[in-house]
């Protein structure tokens, strides 16, 4: 097959990825906690084509030989994680992060069940058969936290209680008088030391693929409001998408341009393969 139909086509494959990954950013632009991402790109199967010495004319400033490629491949995606404006609801089940960290939550519903990691904490309180409330997603997953013992545990809040976070991820169930408090713990926490291992998921959740130990990508961390760069948590507060409209819009463009000129690429591959098919001796 012709090389530029090869490299066009496997060009024009490349950008439709990255089409489909501009397209989710911008659909999520108002997503709460939203993390852009971004994809990285590669070549494919470059090599040197050796030249004729016939080629080495006096004046030649460049070696012999001429790069040759198959166009290019998406080799990954990466996820930025840089801070979101932060937006005020005065929600008590309302949390935002404040520097580099996750909340956990488990994605099978208990304790043994996957991790998976969330910058989104529109959380709510789930009456459960137990008679109290247990700190979710809005999807159902529940939220990890750490109870006095450093064990995993989930936030459960008593009837008639509402709870109160620290700056610190420090849990407490306040009864509605206001006269009786009752210590749940302190949120999960985890700092991400490697962006680039992390999967994106479903309904906002960031996990590990299977293959790769989790304590390589994330670690555990303490917030530490006093501190210069410490993590801090804001309750009545929910951090906003860092997806920027115009960035994408702008990339939309040229990756459009990008695929228009592939395409075309393309097109001219057949049509020279058709003329030299209907070459006559």
């Amino acid at each position: 097959m012709n090389n530029s139909i090869v490299s066009a086509a496997a060009s024009m494959g490349a950008l439709q990825q990255k089409l489909d990954v501009l397209a989710d950013n911008i659909s999520n632009a108002n997503t709460k906690g939203y993390k852009r991402k971004s994809t990285v790109f590669e070549d494919i199967l470059t090599n040197i084509q050796p030249h004729e010495k016939s080629f080495e004319l006096p004046g030649r400033r460049t070696p012999l030989g001429f790069t040759q490629g198959w166009g290019a491949r998406v080799v990954g995606q990466q996820i930025d994680m840089t801070q979101g404006a932060m937006q005020q609801t005065d929600s008590l089940t309302d949390l935002a992060i404040a520097g580099n960290a996750l909340f956990e939550v488990r994605s099978g519903g208990t304790l043994d069940s996957a991790r998976a990691f969330t910058r989104q904490g529109a959380f709510q309180l789930s009456p459960t058969a137990q008679g109290d409330s247990l700190l979710t997603t809005a999807e159902g997953y529940p939220v990890v936290a750490v109870n006095p013992d450093g064990q995993d545990t989930f936030v459960r809040v008593p009837n008639n209680y509402e709870m109160i976070v620290g700056a610190d991820g420090k849990l407490t169930a306040r009864s509605s008088d206001g006269n009786e408090s009752i210590e749940l713990g302190t949120l999960r926490l985890v700092e991400v030391n490697k962006p680039e291992l992390l999967q994106a998921v479903a309904d906002n959740l960031y996990g590990v693929p299977s293959d790769v130990n989790v304590a390589d990508v994330v670690a555990n961390v303490v917030a530490r409001p006093d501190e210069a760069g410490g993590v801090a948590i804001r309750q009545g507060f929910l951090e906003e998408s860092n997806v920027s409209l115009v960035d994408e819009m702008a990339d939309l463009v040229n990756v459009q341009r990008a695929y228009q000129l592939s395409a075309r690429a393309l097109s001219s591959g057949d049509q020279m393969s058709q003329m030299a098919a209907n070459l006559r001796a």
